[in-house]
């Protein structure tokens, strides 16, 4: 049986209608119009979070007196953040289910203002350390922009939207990370400055023009019982088209969190370069999503279901995680990059198979439990991701075993796209639909 013969029906929607069923959730105010504020708001949270990425594992080198110092203090401020995020991501989510979206954002983007500008003048390592631990707990930006999407949108139009909202991802990562890199030449606290400047502009952007999404008549009572971290994913396995999906989003999550973890620390010692090589290298990353997901991602739901489109990504990821690992020459980054151009419409995709999947009233819950799902793989993918940096850090440059980190992340996506093809594959007359 062939993957393509598994067509889902989103929860809602007469398959090739993109009409809501009869007794689906009404979409709140004209989407059309609310579509590009929360697209604005994400591509300026984007730029402000890609400017440090770029910075951060060398402003904690300035701590530290050695590689394996660095890869283990890098590991202990990542992990705080992970956390804090897994904690409080469900916590965040229900509440936007209980008193909108709008004010969880604001609160997001007030957490990470203060995060950078506390960052910038950090003159000691517990000082990260804390201030990520603060900014874990205070935002789930990702979430929320998502559930807010859930909530303007028809279930036939999500994978489409998420597509949009994963180029703004990509648009952010474009000229963040470059930026953050050029800035980061100059002085590596630079880039935190520009960014706390950036999240305040935000939080003005998001209290004088962002438009609520979550009309009162579909909110729903804060429980904490639901908001717990334990509660809200196993909420997550019982919505019914999901199941063993959380599997896949779990392994994918690692794998992306492992290349997140290691990526500035693993060009330095492979091939070693600095913050604006490694800016520009996110660039070609940012560029290529935005492309994937803005652009070529429409053409293809038009020719392929978002189940087939999440196994073929999930597949196209396994190959570039295992293209960065051989890689003995920078300029190879930049071809398997190019690679991935299909492999980034799998996240759109699975998240619309998410969101078609939970009831209208408990998108934010629902779409914290997954940010809390891939919090959790946050804070694993530091500690495997970096110990295995630390086991070849020693290498000379160029030495192939440098890339070990990522044969472990190729493991992990293919075991993904296996497990989201068996499940396709034997759920293939199951709609999508809440628990």
């Amino acid at each position: 049986m062939s993957l393509a013969d598994s067509r889902l029906e989103p929860d809602g929607v007469a398959q090739g209608s993109g009409v809501p069923a009869e007794g689906s959730a009404p979409v709140h105010g004209p989407p059309q119009a609310a579509m590009p504020f929360i697209l604005v708001a994400v591509l300026i949270d984007m730029i402000s979070i890609g400017l440090m990425v770029p910075v951060l594992p060398h402003l904690v080198g300035q701590f530290t007196h050695s590689n394996d110092q660095q890869a283990l203090a890098f590991l202990a401020v990542t992990l705080a953040f992970g956390v804090a995020n897994f904690v409080s991501s469900p916590i965040l989510g229900a509440l936007s289910d209980r008193f909108g979206r709008r004010p969880v954002l604001l609160l997001g983007f007030c957490g990470l203002a203060l995060s950078f500008f506390v960052t910038a003048v950090a003159t000691a390592l517990w000082m990260l350390v804390a201030v990520r631990l603060f900014s874990g707990a205070m935002q789930s930006n990702i979430s929320i922009a998502n559930a807010y999407v859930a909530d303007i949108s028809p279930p036939g139009e999500r994978a489409r939207r998420y597509g949009l909202l994963g180029a703004m991802f990509g648009i952010g990562f474009i000229l963040g990370p470059v930026i953050g890199g050029i800035l980061g030449d100059v002085d590596v606290r630079l880039p935190f400055v520009v960014a706390g400047c950036m999240a305040v502009v935000n939080w003005c952007y998001g209290f004088f023009v962002l438009p609520e999404s979550l009309p009162r008549e579909r909110r729903r009572a804060f429980d904490w019982r639901r908001a717990n971290p334990v509660a809200a994913l196993k909420g997550l396995a019982a919505l019914k088209g999901v199941g063993a999906l959380v599997w896949v989003i779990a392994m994918a999550s690692l794998a992306q969190f492992m290349l997140h973890m290691s990526w500035v620390l693993y060009t330095k010692f492979k091939f070693g370069w600095g913050p604006g090589q490694v800016g520009w290298s996110l660039f070609a990353v940012g560029v290529v999503s935005a492309f994937s997901q803005g652009v070529l991602l429409k053409p293809l739901l038009a020719r392929f279901t978002p189940q087939q489109l999440a196994v073929v990504g999930l597949s196209v990821g396994a190959l570039s995680y295992l293209g960065f690992g051989l890689a003995t020459q920078g300029w190879m980054i930049y071809a398997v990059i190019l690679l991935g151009l299909v492999g980034a419409a799998a996240q759109a995709a699975m998240q619309s198979i998410v969101a078609n999947a939970a009831d209208p009233t408990r998108q934010g819950q629902t779409m914290g439990a997954v940010a809390s799902l891939n919090s959790l793989m946050a804070v694993l993918a530091p500690v495997i991701a970096l110990e295995l940096l630390r086991w070849v850090a020693d290498r000379p440059p160029g030495d192939i075993a440098i890339g070990l980190p990522f044969f472990v992340c190729t493991a992990l996506q293919a075991g993904a796209a296996f497990t989201a093809w068996r499940f396709f594959r034997t759920h293939r007359n199951l709609r999508a639909q809440p628990a």
